[in-house]
């Protein structure tokens, strides 16, 4: 029998190829895995929220939230535009806004004769600030003495420099009986808006405004007035303003 040992040139061939081969795989397999991980996405790590969603928010604004809103400022005349209109807009079914012609006629350019109608829904334009107060005592004295608890939400939207004891009487005479919005030298708490609409008010105040109030021109809040008005506008002729009347649901 042939007793040769086995050649070795195999051997030797295979030990230089198996290097070269891992070689020029290395860099391969590594663009394989960068391509796959540039595929996956990041784990752990969660999406960033939308940055508008902050922007959106707008608090509410409520003209009843305070007994006695007062407002100062070169914004000021505006912000009584907004929160009357709130109040007829959103409100209209269930309150009354009382409004002196001569503060109608600043605030939404009312002429003299315009909306005399007693029909109007939610609005109460009387001759004067006299006329106005004078219809609120008796139509809350009226509602204590029937004993009426359910009845439509009062705001008086006015220039209190001619009555400021007087108003401040009646709001402490009959406690949430009705809400004031006003203009002039109100002693009691006031906000001041800028002519920006930067509201800066006290804490009492801050419920029923927002931090920023848009401008509100003249024109603009007459039409929205009689838009406002319309929408709300009864089909069937109501009871006198000056009774005492149920709020409805």
């Amino acid at each position: 029998m042939d007793s040769r040992p086995p050649s070795l040139q195999p051997v030797l061939l295979l030990s230089l190829l198996i290097p070269a081969a891992a070689a020029i795989c290395y860099p391969f397999r590594h663009r394989l895995y960068a391509v796959a991980a540039a595929g996956m996405p990041a784990l752990g790590l969660p999406e960033e929220e939308p940055l508008h969603a902050c922007f959106d928010y707008r608090p509410a604004i409520d003209p009843f939230a305070a007994p006695a809103t007062g407002l100062s400022g070169p914004g000021a005349v505006s912000t009584a535009r907004v929160l009357a209109l709130a109040a007829l807009d959103e409100h209209g079914d269930d309150s009354l806004v009382v409004i002196p012609r001569p503060d109608a006629t600043t605030l939404f350019g009312l002429a003299e004769d315009e909306l005399l109608d007693d029909d109007t829904a939610g609005l109460f334009i009387p001759g004067n600030l006299d006329a106005a107060l004078a219809y609120l005592e008796t139509e809350l004295a009226i509602r204590e003495s029937n004993g009426v608890t359910q009845a439509r939400r009062l705001l008086l939207v006015a220039d209190c420099t001619q009555e400021p004891d007087r108003i401040q009487a009646l709001l402490t005479r009959h406690p949430g009986g009705a809400s004031a919005i006003l203009l002039g030298p109100w002693t009691g708490d006031r906000a001041t808006i800028d002519d920006t609409g930067l509201v800066t008010a006290p804490s009492s105040l801050v419920s029923g405004l927002p931090n920023h109030v848009p401008a509100l021109s003249r024109t603009e809040a007459r039409d929205r007035l009689l838009a406002a008005l319309a929408r709300h506008k009864k089909l069937e002729k109501p009871s006198s303003k000056r009774r005492s009347s149920p709020r409805r649901s």
